[in-house]
């Protein structure tokens, strides 16, 4: 499992306005474009620098394309990632604080000990 590209995923597609709203509206072929352009990239260096052998599991991948974030957690996802980036997409066509609310029902089937986040 790849918990660290899934998070690298998560964190960098939440800071960047515009691939949130990609993510939003096509999130299989972000993924796929992200899994192939930026997956690789180290984060803070120079564009040269760079790895060649990340890449999604299936099961990762298809819990990102769409937008399954209990399928995420349980894949150990930091949850603070998914809620933070799923609000910026998501909670435009809710009621104020509807969203983060039925977020958390999803997630309520979980028992201690919750899956592993570290990575």
């Amino acid at each position: 499992m790849s918990k660290y590209l899934v998070n690298k995923f998560l964190f960098t597609v939440d800071r960047d306005p515009e691939l949130v709203e990609r993510y939003r509206e096509d999130p299989r072929g972000t993924v796929e474009w992200w899994e192939t352009a930026r997956a690789n990239t180290l984060l803070n260096c120079v564009g040269q620098e760079a790895s060649t052998w990340l890449r999604f599991e299936d099961a990762e991948r298809q819990a990102l394309a769409t937008h399954d974030h209990c399928a995420l957690f349980a894949l150990g996802a930091h949850p603070f990632l998914t809620l933070t980036l799923f609000i910026a997409m998501f909670e435009r066509d809710h009621e104020p604080l509807d969203y983060q609310k039925q977020y958390a029902e999803r997630l309520a089937h979980f028992a201690l000990p919750y899956p592993d986040i570290t990575t």
